[in-house]
């Protein structure tokens, strides 16, 4: 497979030139996708009062927006690292594709409902949670969603390492992309994660924040950095070792 020469600010080489058809009809999807929350709104404001009501929903669209951005930007990254445009990448980018498009609103009903717990009540919320179990169903199907949409990149991430040879991916390529499919895979672990505790773990009694504990699971995103970094020495040592099994180890010489 050719490969390009340009060399993007990740390192890759570019090898997705111009736009194909999928990657425009991905683009146009999540756009839709991004619409579908902007006119969630039932009707434009007649009123000062109504306006001010319309806008406190601005929070919730803000971050509804930017988790919608964060798929598209990876999918749009992917396609100019590896350039692929075959079956298995088609059809994992049409995924892509039904999963935001079926999610869109309990995306937005999961953000909308956090802002409304954590202004107290000011940002309010147009779905309207009645108990603990209405709580625990956004947060399973919000995990649902997010998983989901972590495990199509994941897997298109792990199809471009297979072809890793036919794409010619050198050294720092190679350890990038295992990066890539680690820190895609880790949005499912942590979505799963917070499905079962918001499914099996039981609120206490006189702490009303325990009955959002599966919402708190998404807490440990903040790990992802880390595990990466720690991943990235791992496989830098690795490489290191291959290129020269009796190299002294850099970390364990001394001055």
């Amino acid at each position: 497979m050719e490969t390009g020469s340009q060399r993007m600010a990740d390192g890759f080489r570019k090898r997705g030139g111009e736009i194909t058809r999928i990657e425009a009809f991905v683009d146009a999807a999540f756009a839709f996708a991004v619409t579908l929350l902007v006119i969630s709104v039932d009707a434009i404001p007649e009123s000062r009062a109504e306006l001010v009501e319309a806008l406190k929903g601005v929070p919730a669209f803000a971050v509804s927006f930017a988790m919608i951005a964060w798929f598209w930007y990876g999918h749009a990254s992917h396609t100019r690292r590896y350039g692929l445009d075959d079956v298995p990448s088609v059809l994992l980018s049409l995924v892509l594709v039904f999963l935001v498009l079926v999610f869109v609103y309990p995306l937005k009903v999961m953000y909308a409902s956090f802002m409304q717990w954590a202004s107290g009540g000011f940002l309010v919320a147009r779905y309207k949670l009645a108990s603990t179990d209405d709580l625990r169903f956004v947060i399973v199907v919000f995990g649902l969603a997010l998983g989901s949409m972590g495990t199509v990149l994941a897997l298109m991430t792990e199809h471009a390492w297979r072809c890793r040879v036919a794409l010619g991916l050198d050294a720092g390529e190679r350890i990038a992309t295992r990066l890539y499919a680690l820190s895609w895979w880790f949005v499912p672990g942590v979505a799963f994660l917070s499905i079962l505790v918001a499914l099996f773990v039981p609120a206490v009694e006189g702490h009303p924040w325990t009955h959002a504990l599966g919402g708190m699971v998404y807490s440990l995103l903040g790990l992802q950095g880390p595990l990466i970094a720690w991943y990235h020495r791992r496989l830098r040592a690795r490489e290191r070792d291959a290129d020269d099994p009796h190299a002294p180890d850099p970390a364990s010489m001394r001055g």
